[in-house]
């Protein structure tokens, strides 16, 4: 979450013109102006010392209200400063008509405060309210080798829940657990950042979550923010500790965590496999896993569903893998960038396969989905991209 300098000093001298132009538009076209500049440059300055304060915070040694503190800052400062500068660059395209000496557009003036103020609404809409919802999106599979007596099978995949942006509030996640239990899933399967930071942020929630119940129990796999890895540790010794911890409360819970390994789930004389790896990802996050540890054949003709948290693991080593025979791949990671409009996401820009079903063109039967979580992290909101439990029912092909 450490914002690069020069990119700040970029946002900062952006948003430092966006204030001149504001403060400009105000003297010239605004009564009393001298009373609504005076507020404009108290709230600028107020905004800028919360921002200064926030990014200077030691958060990776801090304390999680301390990391929730730093995110509701950034959030604030944002929602102000991308509501300014779309307004700013609204209001440049208003006066083009001056260059052949015509007068402004008015109206577009006028779109470009409704629109500021409507992207104000929407983001903190996003803050308070939808990212409290759930979102219960029904996803049929169809499998060539699917077992006849798994035909109907359901399983709800649940991801990236983050708990320590929840405040050790169990509100949201028993509602969750409610919401998930009246499904009355065959497996419920969580792929990963089940925390930001640290295991420790599970232990309010671990009463709660145990009481998620399927036919064949919850299956588990860890993602990049479930090691410890953005926490700064005194010595490694303690790093470990808290990966014990990890699993030690996952397995309190009931769930049943997958490091590189398989479960075989049977109906009657049919069976399949839910294989689960450890985090595989792109730079820059770290990985752990091992598919070959976890199922060595994976080339036989079992039906394999396999649970890896980043998508971009089945990018590179199954997508169009004629010697992979994994027809279902479950991934969360991208949680959409927490913001879509429609089918459109930021998430296009950094993650090809980022939310959604998708085949590799019809070069094997591998097939993804991606969900898009359930918590935030980064920035406190979902602008769209509302938190997704996916009810995945296999059929037979």
């Amino acid at each position: 979450m450490r914002i690069p300098h020069l990119i700040l000093l970029i946002f900062l001298i952006v948003d430092l013109l966006a204030d001149g132009y504001i403060y400009a538009v105000i003297c010239r076209r605004v009564r009393r102006a001298k009373l609504w500049n005076r507020a404009h440059l108290i709230s600028a300055a107020v905004l800028l010392l919360a921002l200064i304060t926030a990014v200077v915070m030691p958060y990776r040694q801090g304390s999680d209200n301390q990391l929730l503190v730093v995110m509701w800052v950034l959030y604030a400062y944002a929602t102000v400063y991308i509501s300014k500068i779309f307004f700013v660059i609204i209001d440049l395209t208003a006066h083009l008509p001056n260059l052949w000496h015509h007068p402004h557009w008015k109206w577009v003036t006028r779109a470009g405060i409704c629109g500021a103020i409507l992207i104000f609404i929407s983001m903190w809409w996003g803050a308070l309210l939808n990212r409290f919802t759930m979102d219960v999106k029904p996803v049929e599979i169809s499998i060539s080798d699917l077992p006849e007596s798994f035909d109907g099978y359901t399983i709800v995949q649940l991801s990236d829940l983050h708990l320590g942006s929840y405040n050790k509030n169990t509100t949201y996640v028993s509602r969750l657990v409610d919401e998930v239990n009246a499904l009355e899933p065959d497996l419920i399967v969580f792929t990963g950042d089940i925390v930001n930071r640290r295991s420790a942020e599970m232990l309010p929630f671990t009463e709660t979550l145990s009481k998620l119940k399927a036919r064949d129990g919850v299956v588990s796999v860890l993602g990049n923010h479930d090691y410890g890895d953005y926490s700064s540790w005194k010595t490694e010794e303690a790093k470990r500790r808290n990966l014990e911890l990890m699993i030690e409360t996952q397995h309190k819970m009931g769930w049943d965590l997958l490091l590189n390994e398989t479960r075989t789930i049977s109906r009657g004389n049919d069976s399949i496999a839910v294989i689960g790896v450890e985090n595989i990802g792109d730079p820059p996050f770290h990985s752990y896993g091992d598919l070959n540890k976890a199922y060595p054949t994976l080339d036989d003709s079992v039906t394999k569903i396999l649970l890896s948290h980043n998508p971009a693991h089945w990018q590179t080593d199954i997508r169009g893998n004629n010697k992979v025979n994994i027809p279902l791949t479950l991934s969360g990671h991208t949680h959409a960038m927490q913001c879509t409009v429609g089918k459109i996401s930021p998430a296009r820009l950094r993650y090809k396969y980022w939310g959604g079903l998708y085949d590799d063109g019809g070069a094997t039967d591998n097939r993804l989905y991606v969900n898009i979580g359930i918590g935030t992290v980064g920035f406190p909101a979902r602008i769209g991209a509302t938190p997704e439990i996916t009810l995945i029912t296999l059929r037979k092909k």
